[in-house]
């Protein structure tokens, strides 16, 4: 088998260190624009969509700096997903283009039990990602690093990406001004199980979602998640089984979510929506809760913060949602407890 040719960066000029850094797998995504399954479509919307680069339009849709990493196809679907990136703010002078690998592709297919994904995405050049991706100056100047598990799942070279970020550290230090050094950036880990891309007789995410999750220092999790996972679907369990993490989100769909930092439990309710469609949902509340975090605001509030940009996500059929304007978002995070649970 040929050798592919190396692949290349697009060089651009250095920018301001981004708040977040997501590294991850973004597709073109083709769906219907209605309720209707594939099979009775005649045409299909074009989007994209990935965990990770979600998240950053998140982020950069709530006023914060958001750069993302990863490999493209140098094909028009790698070409569409860059544009769309840039024009939604992110940073992606991260993203390597494959000359010889294909961009992700992933459909949407709509039905009575909810919507369906079915993923092209084998071989992909986001596949082929490895540690390397680690030592990136983009990684260390950043505040915060989120990935997710759908990463760890791609390859065995994304696992150890995965890993050597998370676990290892590969990006704990930089160098400061005069020499010195100072701590990296803050590990967020969404554990995002997709139970169809653990495929192969060593594929088990149990053990190593579970090793990974217990080494980030945000970690968010559903509970139905941590349920089929690890036989844990009550969110006390669920912080009992994860140890003393610095802090801990478990999401509890149209019930609310809890979080667990420094001994204390809290718990903000979910807003009541006319949930048009879920996927996605879960990206935005992560990107809303770590808007909060990067704040500097208190642990309900960014719960709420969470709910609201989840919120927005469930309304549209859209990986990536328009997110809230602040001012609206202010007036909401203002709230008493009682005025915050008087909509549901």
């Amino acid at each position: 088998m040929p050798v592919p040719p190396p692949s290349r960066t697009a060089d651009r000029p250095e920018q301001a260190p981004a708040d977040v850094v997501c590294v991850g797998e973004t597709m073109a995504v083709l769906g219907p624009t209605d309720a209707r399954s594939l099979a009775d479509q005649e045409k299909l919307a074009f989007a994209i969509g990935g965990a990770e680069s979600n998240v950053a339009c998140g982020l950069a849709g709530l006023g914060h700096r958001a750069a993302w990493v990863s490999r493209l196809g140098d094909d028009p679907f790698g070409r569409r997903v860059r544009a769309e990136l840039t024009a939604r703010g992110v940073d992606v002078s991260g993203v390597t283009v494959d000359p010889v690998r294909p961009t992700g592709v992933y459909f949407k297919d709509p039905g009575p039990d909810g919507t369906r994904t079915h993923y092209y995405r084998g071989g992909s050049a986001a596949t082929a990602m490895g540690p390397e991706v680690a030592r990136l100056r983009v990684l260390r100047r950043a505040g915060i690093v989120h990935l997710s598990g759908i990463t760890a799942a791609l390859s065995e070279s994304c696992a150890e990406l995965v890993e050597a970020i998370v676990v290892h550290r590969a990006a704990v230090e930089h160098v400061v001004g005069g020499g010195g050094r100072t701590a990296g950036p803050v590990i967020s880990f969404d554990v995002n199980h997709r139970p169809a891309l653990w495929r192969g007789p060593t594929a088990d995410p149990t053990e190593t979602l579970l090793k990974i999750a217990r080494a980030a220092d945000v970690v968010f999790v559903g509970r139905d998640e941590a349920e089929a996972l690890w036989g844990t679907a009550d969110a006390d369990g669920i912080a009992e089984l994860m140890g003393p993490l610095p802090r801990l989100v478990v999401k509890d769909a149209g019930r609310g979510a809890s979080s667990y930092a420094a001994g204390v439990r809290t718990f903000v309710p979910a807003l009541p929506v006319d949930v048009v469609e879920p996927v996605g949902a879960g990206d935005a509340f992560a990107a809303g809760y770590l808007a909060g975090v990067l704040e500097g605001r208190d642990e309900r509030s960014r719960l709420r913060l969470g709910h609201l940009a989840a919120s927005a996500a469930l309304r549209t059929r859209d990986d990536v949602p328009v997110m809230p304007r602040r001012a609206a978002t202010e007036r909401l995070l203002a709230r008493d407890d009682a005025a915050w649970c008087a909509d549901r």
